[in-house]
Protein backbone atom coordinates (compact mmCIF):
# COMPACT_ATOMS: atom_id res chain seq x y z
CA UNK A 1 0.00 0.00 0.00
CA UNK A 2 2.83 2.43 0.84
CA UNK A 3 4.61 1.56 -2.41
CA UNK A 4 1.41 2.24 -4.32
CA UNK A 5 1.04 5.66 -2.70
CA UNK A 6 4.69 6.40 -3.47
CA UNK A 7 4.13 6.07 -7.22
CA UNK A 8 0.89 8.08 -7.26
CA UNK A 9 1.09 11.73 -8.26
CA UNK A 10 -0.76 14.35 -6.19
CA UNK A 11 -3.47 14.59 -8.84
CA UNK A 12 -3.93 10.79 -8.79
CA UNK A 13 -4.02 10.57 -4.99
CA UNK A 14 -7.20 12.65 -4.62
CA UNK A 15 -9.48 10.08 -6.35
CA UNK A 16 -7.72 7.30 -4.42
CA UNK A 17 -8.50 8.93 -1.06
CA UNK A 18 -12.03 9.70 -2.19
CA UNK A 19 -12.55 6.05 -3.15
CA UNK A 20 -11.33 4.81 0.26
CA UNK A 21 -13.35 7.44 2.08
CA UNK A 22 -16.44 6.30 0.19
CA UNK A 23 -15.81 2.62 0.97
CA UNK A 24 -15.13 3.34 4.62
CA UNK A 25 -18.28 5.44 4.85
CA UNK A 26 -20.35 2.63 3.34
CA UNK A 27 -18.77 0.09 5.69
CA UNK A 28 -19.46 2.31 8.68
CA UNK A 29 -23.03 2.65 7.45
CA UNK A 30 -23.34 -1.15 7.23
CA UNK A 31 -22.03 -1.51 10.80
CA UNK A 32 -24.46 1.17 12.02
CA UNK A 33 -27.35 -0.47 10.14
CA UNK A 34 -26.66 -3.86 11.67
CA UNK A 35 -26.34 -2.23 15.10
CA UNK A 36 -29.77 -0.65 14.70
CA UNK A 37 -31.09 -4.01 13.47
CA UNK A 38 -29.72 -5.70 16.57
CA UNK A 39 -31.38 -3.14 18.82
CA UNK A 40 -34.66 -3.60 16.96
CA UNK A 41 -34.36 -7.37 17.25
CA UNK A 42 -33.70 -7.05 20.96
CA UNK A 43 -36.86 -4.99 21.44
CA UNK A 44 -38.91 -7.44 19.39
CA UNK A 45 -37.61 -10.33 21.46
CA UNK A 46 -38.28 -8.43 24.67
CA UNK A 47 -41.88 -7.59 23.78
CA UNK A 48 -43.05 -10.55 21.72
CA UNK A 49 -41.00 -13.12 23.60
CA UNK A 50 -42.16 -11.84 26.99
CA UNK A 51 -45.80 -12.05 25.90
CA UNK A 52 -45.36 -15.60 24.63
CA UNK A 53 -43.54 -16.65 27.81
CA UNK A 54 -46.38 -15.25 29.91
CA UNK A 55 -48.66 -18.04 28.65
CA UNK A 56 -46.50 -20.73 30.28
CA UNK A 57 -46.46 -21.61 33.97
CA UNK A 58 -42.72 -22.22 34.23
CA UNK A 59 -40.12 -19.46 34.11
CA UNK A 60 -37.62 -21.60 32.19
CA UNK A 61 -38.55 -19.96 28.87
CA UNK A 62 -38.07 -16.54 30.47
CA UNK A 63 -34.56 -17.52 31.55
CA UNK A 64 -33.75 -18.90 28.08
CA UNK A 65 -35.03 -15.69 26.49
CA UNK A 66 -32.82 -13.69 28.84
CA UNK A 67 -29.82 -15.88 28.00
CA UNK A 68 -30.36 -15.65 24.22
CA UNK A 69 -31.27 -11.97 23.82
CA UNK A 70 -27.80 -10.57 24.60
CA UNK A 71 -25.75 -12.95 22.40
CA UNK A 72 -28.18 -12.43 19.49
CA UNK A 73 -27.25 -8.75 19.45
CA UNK A 74 -23.55 -9.64 19.41
CA UNK A 75 -24.07 -12.12 16.54
CA UNK A 76 -25.94 -9.53 14.46
CA UNK A 77 -23.21 -6.94 15.09
CA UNK A 78 -20.55 -9.49 14.13
CA UNK A 79 -22.44 -10.19 10.91
CA UNK A 80 -22.48 -6.47 10.13
CA UNK A 81 -18.75 -6.21 10.85
CA UNK A 82 -18.11 -9.23 8.59
CA UNK A 83 -19.99 -7.70 5.63
CA UNK A 84 -18.37 -4.31 6.23
CA UNK A 85 -14.86 -5.79 6.13
CA UNK A 86 -15.67 -8.09 3.20
CA UNK A 87 -16.69 -5.25 0.89
CA UNK A 88 -13.52 -3.26 1.57
CA UNK A 89 -10.84 -3.67 -1.12
CA UNK A 90 -8.38 -5.22 1.32
CA UNK A 91 -5.73 -7.81 0.45
CA UNK A 92 -7.16 -11.33 0.34
CA UNK A 93 -5.08 -12.55 3.29
CA UNK A 94 -6.39 -9.79 5.58
CA UNK A 95 -9.97 -10.58 4.56
CA UNK A 96 -9.48 -14.28 5.29
CA UNK A 97 -7.94 -13.55 8.71
CA UNK A 98 -10.76 -11.14 9.63
CA UNK A 99 -13.43 -13.62 8.52
CA UNK A 100 -11.73 -16.39 10.48
CA UNK A 101 -11.59 -14.30 13.66
CA UNK A 102 -15.27 -13.40 13.36
CA UNK A 103 -16.17 -17.07 12.73
CA UNK A 104 -14.31 -18.16 15.87
CA UNK A 105 -16.05 -15.43 17.89
CA UNK A 106 -19.46 -16.55 16.61
CA UNK A 107 -18.74 -20.21 17.44
CA UNK A 108 -17.59 -19.21 20.94
CA UNK A 109 -20.78 -17.20 21.51
CA UNK A 110 -23.04 -19.99 20.24
CA UNK A 111 -21.21 -22.58 22.37
CA UNK A 112 -21.52 -20.40 25.47
CA UNK A 113 -25.24 -19.87 24.87
CA UNK A 114 -25.79 -23.61 24.36
CA UNK A 115 -23.92 -24.41 27.57
CA UNK A 116 -25.91 -21.86 29.59
CA UNK A 117 -29.21 -23.23 28.23
CA UNK A 118 -28.23 -26.83 29.03
CA UNK A 119 -27.03 -25.80 32.49
CA UNK A 120 -30.30 -23.98 33.17
CA UNK A 121 -32.36 -27.00 32.09
CA UNK A 122 -30.29 -29.35 34.26
CA UNK A 123 -30.73 -27.10 37.29
CA UNK A 124 -34.48 -26.81 36.75
CA UNK A 125 -35.31 -30.43 35.94
CA UNK A 126 -32.52 -32.32 37.74
CA UNK A 127 -34.25 -32.59 41.12
CA UNK A 128 -37.66 -33.13 39.53
CA UNK A 129 -36.62 -35.99 37.24
CA UNK A 130 -33.81 -37.66 39.16
CA UNK A 131 -34.56 -36.74 42.77
CA UNK A 132 -32.40 -34.70 45.15
CA UNK A 133 -29.94 -37.51 45.98
CA UNK A 134 -29.36 -38.52 42.39
CA UNK A 135 -29.25 -34.90 41.24
CA UNK A 136 -26.56 -34.08 43.80
CA UNK A 137 -24.33 -36.88 42.51
CA UNK A 138 -25.23 -36.98 38.85
CA UNK A 139 -25.79 -33.40 37.73
CA UNK A 140 -22.15 -32.19 38.16
CA UNK A 141 -20.94 -35.10 36.04
CA UNK A 142 -23.57 -34.47 33.35
CA UNK A 143 -22.60 -30.78 33.29
CA UNK A 144 -18.95 -31.71 32.77
CA UNK A 145 -19.82 -34.19 30.01
CA UNK A 146 -22.00 -31.59 28.27
CA UNK A 147 -19.20 -29.04 28.52
CA UNK A 148 -16.67 -31.45 27.02
CA UNK A 149 -19.11 -32.41 24.24
CA UNK A 150 -19.84 -28.77 23.34
CA UNK A 151 -16.14 -27.83 23.35
CA UNK A 152 -15.17 -30.79 21.17
CA UNK A 153 -18.06 -30.04 18.77
CA UNK A 154 -17.04 -26.38 18.52
CA UNK A 155 -13.41 -27.40 17.96
CA UNK A 156 -14.34 -29.83 15.18
CA UNK A 157 -16.56 -27.22 13.44
CA UNK A 158 -13.79 -24.62 13.67
CA UNK A 159 -11.13 -26.96 12.27
CA UNK A 160 -13.49 -28.04 9.49
CA UNK A 161 -14.10 -24.38 8.59
CA UNK A 162 -10.35 -23.78 8.21
CA UNK A 163 -10.00 -26.95 6.06
CA UNK A 164 -8.05 -28.95 8.63
CA UNK A 165 -8.26 -32.73 8.50
CA UNK A 166 -10.38 -33.74 11.51
CA UNK A 167 -10.19 -37.47 10.73
CA UNK A 168 -6.87 -37.75 12.56
CA UNK A 169 -8.35 -35.91 15.57
CA UNK A 170 -11.38 -38.21 15.72
CA UNK A 171 -9.12 -41.27 15.37
CA UNK A 172 -6.86 -40.04 18.17
CA UNK A 173 -9.86 -39.44 20.41
CA UNK A 174 -11.17 -42.93 19.68
CA UNK A 175 -7.83 -44.61 20.38
CA UNK A 176 -7.36 -42.55 23.54
CA UNK A 177 -10.85 -43.44 24.77
CA UNK A 178 -10.17 -47.13 24.14
CA UNK A 179 -6.89 -47.00 26.05
CA UNK A 180 -8.50 -45.19 28.98
CA UNK A 181 -11.39 -47.65 29.00
CA UNK A 182 -9.06 -50.66 29.15
CA UNK A 183 -6.87 -49.11 31.84
CA UNK A 184 -9.79 -48.08 34.05
CA UNK A 185 -12.27 -50.88 33.37
CA UNK A 186 -12.92 -51.53 37.07
CA UNK A 187 -13.52 -47.85 37.75
CA UNK A 188 -15.80 -47.59 34.72
CA UNK A 189 -17.69 -50.72 35.86
CA UNK A 190 -18.28 -49.12 39.25
CA UNK A 191 -19.35 -45.85 37.62
CA UNK A 192 -21.81 -47.60 35.32
CA UNK A 193 -23.12 -49.54 38.32
CA UNK A 194 -23.44 -46.20 40.15
CA UNK A 195 -25.60 -44.90 37.29
CA UNK A 196 -27.69 -48.08 37.53
CA UNK A 197 -28.19 -47.64 41.27
CA UNK A 198 -29.17 -43.99 40.83
CA UNK A 199 -31.65 -44.76 38.05
CA UNK A 200 -33.09 -47.97 39.49
CA UNK A 201 -33.01 -46.61 43.07
CA UNK A 202 -33.24 -49.89 45.03
CA UNK A 203 -32.40 -47.84 48.11
CA UNK A 204 -32.02 -44.19 49.09
CA UNK A 205 -29.82 -42.27 51.48
CA UNK A 206 -31.00 -43.02 55.01
CA UNK A 207 -32.43 -46.47 54.21
CA UNK A 208 -31.31 -49.45 56.23
CA UNK A 209 -30.14 -52.25 53.96
CA UNK A 210 -28.68 -55.70 54.42
CA UNK A 211 -25.92 -56.94 52.11
CA UNK A 212 -24.83 -60.51 52.81
CA UNK A 213 -24.20 -60.54 56.59
CA UNK A 214 -23.73 -56.76 56.89
CA UNK A 215 -26.58 -54.42 57.92
CA UNK A 216 -26.40 -50.64 58.07
CA UNK A 217 -27.82 -47.28 57.03
CA UNK A 218 -26.95 -45.80 53.63
CA UNK A 219 -24.95 -42.59 54.13
CA UNK A 220 -23.90 -41.73 50.59
CA UNK A 221 -24.37 -43.10 47.07
CA UNK A 222 -21.36 -42.13 44.98
CA UNK A 223 -20.36 -42.84 41.41
CA UNK A 224 -17.71 -45.35 42.44
CA UNK A 225 -18.87 -46.70 45.81
CA UNK A 226 -21.68 -46.60 48.35
CA UNK A 227 -20.98 -45.75 51.99
CA UNK A 228 -22.95 -47.60 54.67
CA UNK A 229 -22.88 -46.91 58.40
CA UNK A 230 -23.13 -50.27 60.16
CA UNK A 231 -25.05 -50.82 63.38
CA UNK A 232 -21.77 -50.95 65.35
CA UNK A 233 -20.91 -47.41 64.13
CA UNK A 234 -18.36 -48.58 61.55
CA UNK A 235 -18.26 -47.49 57.92
CA UNK A 236 -18.63 -49.93 55.05
CA UNK A 237 -17.43 -48.72 51.65
CA UNK A 238 -18.81 -51.12 49.06
CA UNK A 239 -18.00 -50.79 45.32
CA UNK A 240 -21.14 -50.20 43.29
CA UNK A 241 -20.38 -53.15 41.01
CA UNK A 242 -20.54 -55.48 44.04
CA UNK A 243 -23.85 -53.98 45.13
CA UNK A 244 -25.38 -54.43 41.68
CA UNK A 245 -24.35 -58.11 41.66
CA UNK A 246 -25.54 -58.84 45.23
CA UNK A 247 -28.90 -59.45 46.84
CA UNK A 248 -29.82 -56.34 48.81
CA UNK A 249 -32.57 -56.31 51.44
CA UNK A 250 -34.05 -52.84 51.94
CA UNK A 251 -35.70 -52.67 55.34
CA UNK A 252 -37.07 -49.18 54.68
CA UNK A 253 -39.04 -50.11 51.57
CA UNK A 254 -41.96 -49.90 50.84
CA UNK A 255 -42.27 -48.05 54.19
CA UNK A 256 -40.30 -47.66 57.41
CA UNK A 257 -42.43 -50.06 59.43
CA UNK A 258 -40.59 -53.12 60.67
CA UNK A 259 -41.83 -56.62 61.42
CA UNK A 260 -40.31 -58.50 64.32
CA UNK A 261 -40.31 -62.18 65.19
CA UNK A 262 -39.64 -63.92 68.49
CA UNK A 263 -39.20 -67.71 68.58
CA UNK A 264 -39.84 -69.43 71.90
CA UNK A 265 -40.32 -73.00 73.09
CA UNK A 266 -42.67 -74.23 75.82
CA UNK A 267 -42.82 -77.57 77.59
CA UNK A 268 -44.80 -80.47 76.19
CA UNK A 269 -47.02 -80.38 79.28
CA UNK A 270 -48.12 -76.78 78.57
CA UNK A 271 -51.22 -75.62 76.67
CA UNK A 272 -50.17 -74.09 73.27
CA UNK A 273 -53.38 -72.03 72.96
CA UNK A 274 -52.85 -70.52 76.39
CA UNK A 275 -49.23 -69.76 75.54
CA UNK A 276 -50.23 -68.09 72.24
CA UNK A 277 -52.74 -65.92 74.08
CA UNK A 278 -50.06 -64.83 76.56
CA UNK A 279 -47.65 -64.03 73.73
CA UNK A 280 -50.16 -61.79 71.95
CA UNK A 281 -51.21 -60.06 75.18
CA UNK A 282 -47.61 -59.39 76.16
CA UNK A 283 -46.76 -57.98 72.73
CA UNK A 284 -49.75 -55.64 72.80
CA UNK A 285 -48.60 -54.25 76.16
CA UNK A 286 -45.18 -53.26 74.78
CA UNK A 287 -45.00 -49.49 74.14
CA UNK A 288 -43.32 -49.68 70.71
CA UNK A 289 -45.56 -52.38 69.22
CA UNK A 290 -48.28 -51.25 66.81
CA UNK A 291 -51.89 -52.15 67.46
CA UNK A 292 -52.47 -52.44 63.71
CA UNK A 293 -51.38 -54.80 62.27
CA UNK A 294 -52.07 -56.70 65.48
CA UNK A 295 -49.48 -59.11 66.95
CA UNK A 296 -49.97 -62.77 66.03
CA UNK A 297 -48.69 -65.99 67.54
CA UNK A 298 -48.43 -69.40 65.84
CA UNK A 299 -47.57 -72.93 66.86
CA UNK A 300 -44.80 -73.70 64.39
CA UNK A 301 -43.54 -77.25 65.03
CA UNK A 302 -42.69 -79.96 67.51
CA UNK A 303 -39.14 -79.63 68.76
CA UNK A 304 -36.89 -82.24 70.39
CA UNK A 305 -37.67 -80.99 73.89
CA UNK A 306 -40.24 -78.18 73.38
CA UNK A 307 -43.26 -77.01 71.45
CA UNK A 308 -41.93 -74.22 69.21
CA UNK A 309 -44.05 -71.07 68.94
CA UNK A 310 -43.42 -67.82 67.02
CA UNK A 311 -44.66 -64.32 67.81
CA UNK A 312 -44.94 -61.73 65.00
CA UNK A 313 -45.39 -58.02 65.68
CA UNK A 314 -44.98 -54.66 63.94
CA UNK A 315 -43.24 -51.43 64.97
CA UNK A 316 -43.69 -47.94 63.49
CA UNK A 317 -40.00 -47.64 62.59
CA UNK A 318 -37.52 -50.43 61.92
CA UNK A 319 -35.04 -48.69 64.23
CA UNK A 320 -37.38 -49.53 67.15
CA UNK A 321 -37.30 -53.25 66.42
CA UNK A 322 -34.48 -54.16 68.82
CA UNK A 323 -35.98 -52.12 71.65
CA UNK A 324 -39.44 -53.65 71.15
CA UNK A 325 -37.94 -57.17 71.09
CA UNK A 326 -36.18 -56.46 74.39
CA UNK A 327 -39.40 -55.17 75.97
CA UNK A 328 -41.39 -58.23 74.88
CA UNK A 329 -38.73 -60.73 75.96
CA UNK A 330 -38.42 -59.19 79.44
CA UNK A 331 -42.20 -59.15 79.85
CA UNK A 332 -42.56 -62.75 78.58
CA UNK A 333 -40.21 -64.15 81.22
CA UNK A 334 -42.35 -62.73 84.02
CA UNK A 335 -45.64 -63.52 82.27
CA UNK A 336 -44.77 -67.19 81.74
CA UNK A 337 -43.55 -67.54 85.31
CA UNK A 338 -46.78 -66.04 86.68
CA UNK A 339 -48.98 -68.29 84.53
CA UNK A 340 -47.10 -71.54 84.98
CA UNK A 341 -45.74 -71.84 81.46
CA UNK A 342 -42.27 -73.30 81.57
CA UNK A 343 -39.52 -72.81 79.00
CA UNK A 344 -37.66 -76.13 79.03
CA UNK A 345 -33.95 -76.64 78.65
CA UNK A 346 -32.79 -78.92 75.84
CA UNK A 347 -32.76 -82.45 77.29
CA UNK A 348 -31.59 -85.80 75.99
CA UNK A 349 -32.59 -89.16 77.45
CA UNK A 350 -29.96 -91.90 77.32
CA UNK A 351 -31.17 -95.48 77.90
CA UNK A 352 -28.47 -97.88 78.97
CA UNK A 353 -29.18 -101.60 78.60
CA UNK A 354 -26.99 -104.15 80.25
CA UNK A 355 -25.76 -106.91 77.95
CA UNK A 356 -26.48 -110.13 79.95
CA UNK A 357 -25.39 -112.55 77.22
CA UNK A 358 -21.75 -111.45 77.32
CA UNK A 359 -21.57 -110.69 81.00
CA UNK A 360 -18.67 -112.47 82.82
CA UNK A 361 -19.60 -115.65 84.77
CA UNK A 362 -18.78 -115.88 88.44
Amino acid sequence: MDSLLYYLTPNEMDPFYLFWAKQLFISVGIIAGFYLLSRLLQRVLAKVGTRLCAYTETDLDDRILEIVSGPVMVLVNCAGLYFAIKRLPLPERIGVIAAGILFVINIAIITTVAFRIVNEMLERFGDRVAGPEMSRQLMPLIEKLCTIFLIITALIITLKHFNYDILSLVTALGVGSLAIGLAAKDTLANMISGFTLMLDRPFRIGDRIQVASQTGDVVDIGLRSTKIKALDNTFLIIPNADLCNSTVINQAFPDVRGKGRINIGIGYDCDPERAKELLVRTAKSAPNVLAEPAPEAYFMNFGDSALNLSLFFWVADYTHLVKATDQINCALVKCFQDNGVNIPYPTRTVIYEKDTDHAPQD
